[in-house]
C-alpha cells in the first residue's frame, strides 16, 4: 500500500490538519484502520492522533481516496471528534478509558 498526500489544510482553530490523500493498493481496499497507521507513520504522528472519515474506491480501481483529520493530540481529537467516528478509527473516548485499556495490557 503507497499512500500519497495530494492535501494538507491547517485548521488552528480546532488543533488539527485536514489531509486529503491517495492510496495504490494491490488488493482489496485496505482497512480503515491499517491507513490510519500507515498515514500516521508516513505523518509521523501516533495512531490515536489520526481519524480517517473517508474512503472512496471506485468498482474495480486500485486507487482509494481519502480524507482524514490528524490532531495535534490525541486528547484534542476526543474532544472534538463524535463518538462514532472515534469508535470507528478505535480511539477511546475517554482518556481514563484509554489508561486503562493500557493498564489491562500490561
Amino acid at each position: 500500500m503507497d499512500i500519497d498526500i495530494i492535501e494538507e489544510d491547517e485548521n488552528p482553530m480546532l488543533h488539527r490538519t485536514d489531509v486529503r490523500f491517495r492510496i495504490t493498493h494491490e488488493d482489496a481496499t485496505p482497512s480503515r484502520l491499517s491507513v490510519r497507521d500507515s498515514l500516521a507513520a508516513k505523518l509521523n504522528k501516533d495512531s490515536d492522533e489520526v481519524v480517517v472519515h473517508e474512503l472512496d474506491t471506485k468498482f474495480g480501481m486500485r486507487k482509494t481516496i481519502g480524507y482524514a483529520k490528524v490532531y495535534e493530540s490525541p486528547d484534542h481529537a476526543r474532544d472534538v471528534e463524535q463518538d462514532h467516528m472515534l469508535d470507528r478509527n478505535k480511539i477511546s473516548a475517554d482518556a481514563e478509558d484509554a489508561e486503562d485499556a493500557d493498564a489491562e495490557e500490561a
